[in-house]
């Protein structure tokens, strides 16, 4: 897997990643949002530029030009409901593409033979066009352990065989990134503004921003086990 880490060069987005974490400003909804936001058109410019294009003939006012166009069929599709904003931000530079939505949650249980908690990804809802010989790019905030990209993408298997697979997240752990490298296809590239080191005991990543749904959209009534 290729993977993008913009943390390693110095850019304004720095500042939205630093808002992002900072508990005096991300209890801002609005600007939450919008500096997601403002990563996806970051991420989403740098994605474009490993494109296919095509030439064409643009007729102006005053003569005619030829420009060099992107031609690849793009899929953009997001987990609910984090996964919105930053959606958003891709969607704002790849207007034309069509897109997908799933829906993923966490369930956690308590292992007592070992302790420890496990966790249990839920898909319960899948909205996606075709994806045979396009470029599939799945867009999750917060790359935690990568057992949800793990099960959306297996979820959207029946849905074809796209191209080229591009994962975009804001924040993921080292642990995560590791486990996707190692389920999804080896031409696979993740673009992602930064990744910290840690996962704690309920694979949240540390130090990471805390829940970017609850952030982006209020606290929800947690999904009790039956």
């Amino acid at each position: 897997m290729i993977v993008h880490d913009f943390s390693n060069k110095n850019s304004v987005l720095n500042r939205f990643i630093a808002e992002l974490r900072d508990v005096t400003i991300q209890r801002d909804m609005m600007r939450f949002r919008k500096n997601i936001e403002r990563t996806g058109e970051i991420i989403g410019y740098e994605l474009s530029k490993t494109l296919a294009y095509k030439n064409k003939t643009i007729t102006t006012p005053l003569g005619t030009k030829n420009v060099n166009l992107p031609k690849d069929k793009l899929v953009l599709c997001s987990v609910l409901r984090a996964g919105l904003p930053l959606h958003q931000g891709m969607l704002n530079f790849f207007d034309d593409s069509e897109n997908g939505f799933i829906s993923a949650y966490r369930q956690h249980f308590s292992n007592h033979n070992s302790n420890d908690d496990v966790l249990n990804i839920v898909v319960e809802y899948l909205a996606a066009p075709n994806l045979d010989d396009k470029i599939l790019i799945l867009i999750d905030p917060m790359l935690a352990s990568g057992k949800t990209l793990e099960n959306v993408y297996n979820a959207l298997k029946k849905h074809g065989k796209p191209k080229e697979i591009h994962i975009v997240s804001v924040i993921g752990s080292k642990p995560g990134v590791d486990y996707v490298n190692a389920v999804f296809p080896k031409n696979t590239q993740l673009w992602i503004a930064t990744i910290d080191d840690e996962l704690n005991h309920k694979s949240y990543i540390v130090p990471g921003l805390g829940d970017a749904g609850d952030l982006s959209f209020g606290l929800k009534l947690e999904k009790q086990k039956d």
